[in-house]
């Protein structure tokens, strides 16, 4: 008779040869915010040496094991073909959106959501080996927004971003404080600036930097109906004045990706993608976010 271990053993085995071992799994992190967000992480079955390591934030209504298991969001796929290894922050607040409206969460070392998430990268390159040089972020909605957020408050720790129908950063702002408030001023893209206003919202995150910023690439689609199209084009202004460089594209693709999408690169270190007739929110693109990235 077989006994219990030896099935267990057996099961094991084969679960790792099918490449089904790894899972989502939540991590405690050393972590001195107030946000209480919690840190899952996904290390696939076969990492490389020094792993890159992929933040895959959320949107409203969800959570790291939902987004995880959502066929639409290709992440996990991406970590098991290539190797490196994801993060899925968590967010603690009603509704789970993302904090992208308190100070606390706009500021450098605030001790808003922005400061956890800082917090769950800094340990995983400790605990995983993840390469402090390859840290990528990507997140849809409330996720694209925290990502502007994190690219203004923590630049020395992100190297590119890939946002899927944010807002700017800085744009949820809330007069009262309140922390993860909706603006309906910004989602209805009624929030206008110039492209110097908006870099000067990202510079005052984090007075005095003067480092390498992450590489910006920024989804938005026309038809939009949650947070409006115009701010496609305001975060672009916000970014291109960051990076110094002229809101004149200084190339189009047509139809890049894929049909009906146009990508604008401004310079090396922002790329916009306009879906035309995609609504809220432009589906999760492995192949043009991993090439951003690098990966």
């Amino acid at each position: 008779m077989v006994g219990f271990s030896s099935i267990v053993t057996a099961t094991v085995v084969l679960l790792g040869e099918l490449g089904l071992a790894a899972q989502l799994t939540k991590v405690n992190y050393p972590n001195n915010a107030t946000s209480k967000a919690e840190m899952w992480i996904y290390v696939p079955d076969k990492v490389v040496a020094s792993p890159p390591l992929v933040v895959v934030v959320h949107s409203c209504q969800s959570s790291a094991q939902a987004y995880f298991s959502n066929s639409k969001i290709p992440w996990r796929q991406g970590s098991d073909r290539k190797g490196y290894i994801t993060l899925w922050p968590s967010s603690p607040n009603s509704g789970t959106c993302w904090d992208v409206s308190s100070r606390r969460s706009l500021s450098r070392n605030g001790g808003g959501d922005s400061q956890a998430i800082a917090n769950m990268i800094l340990h995983a390159i400790g605990r995983y080996g993840a390469d402090r040089e390859r840290v990528y972020l990507t997140g849809g909605s409330s996720g694209a927004m925290m990502g502007n957020v994190l690219a203004a408050t923590y630049p020395d720790l992100l190297k590119a971003v890939s946002v899927y129908s944010g807002v700017p950063a800085g744009c949820f702002v809330s007069a009262s404080g309140g922390v993860a408030a909706w603006n309906n001023t910004c989602s209805g893209g009624q929030s206008r600036a110039s492209a110097e206003q908006w870099g000067n919202v990202v510079r005052n995150m984090y007075p005095g930097y003067n480092g390498s910023r992450p590489k910006m690439q920024i989804w938005h689609g026309s038809a939009d109906g949650t947070l409006a199209p115009a701010n496609f084009q305001e975060t672009i202004k916000q970014w291109t004045n960051v990076f110094g460089v002229s809101q004149t594209p200084t190339s189009t693709l047509r139809n890049y990706p894929q049909a009906n999408y146009q990508t604008d690169n401004y310079g090396e270190n922002v790329q916009g993608i306009y879906a035309n007739g995609v609504g809220h929110s432009v589906p999760a693109n492995l192949t043009a976010s991993e090439l951003w990235f690098g990966l």
